[in-house]
């Protein structure tokens, strides 16, 4: 009996450390090594590279995607039990997309903090007129509708770093999709890094804290030299 209760009290001892040692959270660095962030283990990484045609509409074959591959650091991660690049843009479960951007001179002279704000959506007023212009033209309905603002904070970073935080709803479909985009532009004014966290709203309302630690896990780190 002694021996028993022995081997169930060091299968319980084995099960407790197996669990302890299980991390809690992905670290993820972009490839410089500038850019830091971290979610919960329990997401996929995702190769964001579909993610990166969609949004830039270049041809995979085509000299503007080689071109951006070359300037342009992605991923992403999904907590779906089906893991799937096409819940960027609409889930019931949560998805992040992060990317670091090189900036091209002509971007360096343009870029504000409106632009920040419209870096992977159209979020300002003019962005969204012009949106629904194209979708007109185009002879196409438009995929967001219903845009409502949630909150929008302008980040002041050490170095001169500076960025945006904006929260909103689309209605995309039958759904309201809620996204918290964070777009950082570096002390340089040379790189962009931004983060897009997504997913129904009636999900981004009961987790709207981890949501949060994501978000404010996404920094620029300092290299030495």
């Amino acid at each position: 009996m002694k021996k028993a209760r022995g081997l169930i009290a060091l299968m319980v001892a084995v099960l407790t450390l197996s669990a302890c040692g299980q991390p809690e959270f992905t670290y993820v660095r972009d490839k410089a090594g500038t850019t830091y962030f971290k979610v919960p283990a329990s997401f996929t990484q995702l190769d964001a590279y579909p993610i990166e045609l969609y949004l830039s509409g270049d041809h995979p074959s085509s000299q503007a995607a080689a071109l951006r591959a070359q300037r342009v650091w992605s991923t992403a991660f999904d907590q779906s039990a089906k893991p799937s690049v096409n819940h960027l843009l609409g889930s019931a479960d949560p998805f992040v997309y992060a990317a670091v951007h090189q900036l091209t001179e002509e971007q360096r002279d343009t870029i504000s903090l409106n632009r920040l704000r419209d870096f992977i959506l159209p979020v300002t007023e003019q962005m969204r007129l012009l949106y629904q212009q194209q979708a007109v033209t185009a002879n196409q309905p438009p995929m967001f509708n219903r845009f409502e603002p949630i909150s929008d904070q302008v980040l002041s970073l050490d170095g001169g770093a500076r960025g945006v935080h904006v929260r909103f709803n689309y209605q995309i479909g039958a759904d309201v999709q809620t996204f918290d985009h964070t777009a950082i532009l570096d002390e340089k004014g040379a790189t962009v890094s931004v983060m897009l966290i997504g997913c129904q709203s009636v999900c981004f309302q009961k987790r709207g804290a981890e949501f949060d630690k994501i978000a404010n896990s996404f920094k620029l780190l300092r290299l030495p030299g």
